[in-house]
């Protein structure tokens, strides 16, 4: 079986490839990082950032790691697909990845997706506060993963283009893999 991390900043469209591809490709399945909690997740990912050589490893994974081991044991996929944003830098998943993919999506184009997404139902001045704790805070997040994600990746797809041809280019990969 082979291990595969789709990563991007938020909104960067890791949860969407992830699912269509998993929709195309015979024998596959998927974990979505969002979909847990973990501990030594940080409380202010501002200061987080800050701390470089501890970025990715403060994150205990071990109920990720549980689901990968049990979907490995299980025998029954050919690929198993992980929304996952930090490549191969938390030590304790590097080990199981066969390929890490990042979609490198600009940030504008990702922000709006984001407030497109999240802030449906937002006034203006939600969406107003949140730009201002983008810039103010959020931001260095997203430029850390630029940073530090981007480079530890094997491939690199330009998420500005069209999903159909993001799709279609992490499918290449992945079966190249």
């Amino acid at each position: 079986m082979k291990i595969i991390a789709i990563g991007a900043v938020t909104a960067g469209g890791k949860t969407t490839v992830v699912n269509a591809i998993k929709d195309r490709l015979p024998r596959t399945t998927s974990l979505h990082f969002d979909d847990y909690s973990f501990d030594g997740e940080p409380d202010d990912f501002t200061k987080w950032v800050s701390k470089a050589e501890e970025f990715y490893n403060v994150w205990d994974l071990s109920p990720l790691k549980a689901d990968v081991e049990r979907i490995i044991n299980s025998k029954k996929y050919d690929y198993l697909l992980l929304d996952y944003p930090f490549a191969y830098q938390n030590k304790m998943m590097k080990d199981y990845l066969d390929c890490c993919i990042f979609i490198d999506t600009p940030l504008d184009i990702a922000m709006a997706r984001r407030v497109l997404r999240d802030m449906k139902e937002a006034s203006a001045d939600d969406i107003r506060n949140e730009m201002d704790t983008y810039l103010n805070a959020a931001r260095v997040c997203y430029v850390q993963m630029l940073t530090y994600i981007l480079p530890n990746s094997d491939y690199v797809i330009d998420g500005a283009n069209d999903l159909e041809t993001i799709i279609n280019e992490t499918m290449e990969i992945i079966l190249r893999c």
